[in-house]
């Protein structure tokens, strides 16, 4: 070989390695200052702690015992959460197939409704930001199926063993001993079906919401009823096609909906340059100076824990529907009727928040950076609130406006899941626009 070929070889094999060398992203000493945050966060001293499963890993998904999860369940659930066939008990025809669970709860906003209230039966329009879903000038204010409370996430639910911010669905665990509170013919007596909380409020979802499972209708759609037969083949056929087995099959999707993609998760399982310095900032704070994760924790950075923060009820202009006989504002309260859970809602998950505008139980904060600031200052607004009942851990945080910035950006941007629409079907057994059915609704999503 010519000695000048030799030695351009050798300047490209060197050039190649040192560009090779200086692309590898390497662990600096925010790394190492986030890892031992984590660390000291965690009860099992690892990372692994927070690390979220895969959505096709059932061995590693909580579950309820009575509820284990399969394919031909996942699957059933998929189309069954979307399905807009089943409103059939709307209120007024032009409410007909219009509306699923995913009218409140779609990827585009979290799984979450993306509005500061939902409305399902007497909603039109997919507008899922401001005030995009608007009420159908056929129903009677009173009519609609509105929330009296902002609708949390299904993201991550299978963290939860009750659901609600009240807790008052489940019939299992942490709701042993409020059976006093299973009031007969509301949807509470679900807990005595003796399920977790998705499965229970699943369940008693499809009746609150006016949705219809017909056996004659899954009968009569060869891919639902090949569905049922395989997620539930132990049932009796008078007892398969049914409300309770249909709300299995959603509560175990539900299980699935796990935002594992997110930059913080590759981060944990050792994909250092998955988030940005500032989002590194952000965690550092959230696992130590603000302290974020004695409430925020586990996989969803969630808990089942209840704290009363002085936070603002939903009410106001564009809120729709008469709630001052309703208990919800009293919380964990509301449902136990024990006057030291007065007040106390349920710690959210936190993935996927980019998408969201309102936040709060009341919905009462507009962004993520006002939300941190209300906790940084940590002076109540409700005033129907007693300060007895406000959390001792409700305290200012010391931050400064950068370190609230670089908070933000870390829940904003570390824990969002950009790929969500993974867990939505591309069409449905029907042949129905989804999640809403409306004119209005195919006309925002161009859906025909």
């Amino acid at each position: 070989m010519r000695p000048h070929l030799q030695l351009f070889i050798f300047i490209a094999i060197l050039t190649f390695a040192q560009c090779k060398k200086d692309n590898v992203v390497t662990k600096n000493d925010l790394d190492e200052t986030l890892t031992q945050l984590i660390k000291d966060a965690s009860p099992n001293g690892s990372l692994s702690f927070f690390v979220l499963p895969s959505s096709s890993d059932y061995a590693s998904i909580p579950q309820d015992p009575s509820n284990p999860l399969n394919d031909a369940k996942v699957q059933l659930g998929r189309f069954l959460f979307h399905e807009t066939h089943l409103a059939e008990g709307a209120k007024y025809v032009s409410g007909f197939h219009t509306y699923s669970c995913a009218t409140c709860h779609h990827p585009e906003a979290g799984f979450q409704a993306g509005i500061r209230q939902a409305i399902s039966d007497g909603g039109i329009g997919f507008g899922y930001k401001g005030e995009g879903r608007i009420p159908n000038p056929d129903y009677p204010l009173d009519s609609m199926d509105v929330q009296p409370i902002r609708t949390p996430s299904n993201l991550n639910s299978a963290f939860q063993e009750v659901t609600l911010w009240n807790g008052q669905f489940g019939g299992t665990g942490m709701n042993l001993g409020t059976e006093a509170s299973w009031t007969a013919k509301t949807p509470k007596e679900t807990n005595l079906l003796g399920y977790e909380g998705l499965e229970t409020q699943a369940i008693a979802g499809l009746n609150v919401h006016r949705m219809v499972v017909s056996r004659s209708w899954i009968e009569s759609m060869s891919i639902y009823k090949e569905l049922f037969d395989a997620a539930f083949p132990d049932q009796l056929e008078n007892s398969r096609y049914h409300r309770i087995t249909a709300g299995l099959a959603i509560a175990a999707y539900e299980r699935t909906l796990l935002a594992d993609q997110a930059p913080f998760q590759k981060w944990l399982q050792g994909d250092v340059s998955a988030l940005s310095t500032e989002e590194k900032e952000g965690a550092t704070l959230f696992f130590g100076k603000a302290n974020c994760v004695t409430c925020h924790t586990g996989p969803a950075l969630n808990s089942m824990a209840f704290y009363a923060l002085g936070i603002d009820d939903l009410e106001g202009s564009g809120v729709y529907g008469n709630f001052e006989e309703d208990k919800t504002n009293f919380g964990r309260g509301g449902f136990t009727g024990k006057e030291e859970d007065m007040f106390k809602f349920k710690v959210p998950q936190l993935y996927n928040l980019a998408d969201v505008n309102f936040f709060g139980h009341g919905g009462t904060f507009k962004s993520l950076e006002e939300i941190i600031e209300y906790k940084n200052v940590a002076q109540p607004t409700n005033q129907n609130v007693p300060a007895s009942q406000l959390a001792k851990e409700f305290q200012p945080l010391g931050l400064t406006p950068k370190e609230v910035q670089a908070l933000a950006s870390f829940i904003r941007n570390g824990l969002f899941d950009s790929n969500l629409k993974r867990y939505v079907p591309q069409t449905l057994p029907s042949g129905y626009c989804f999640p809403n059915n409306d004119l209005q609704s195919k006309a925002d999503m161009g859906c025909n």
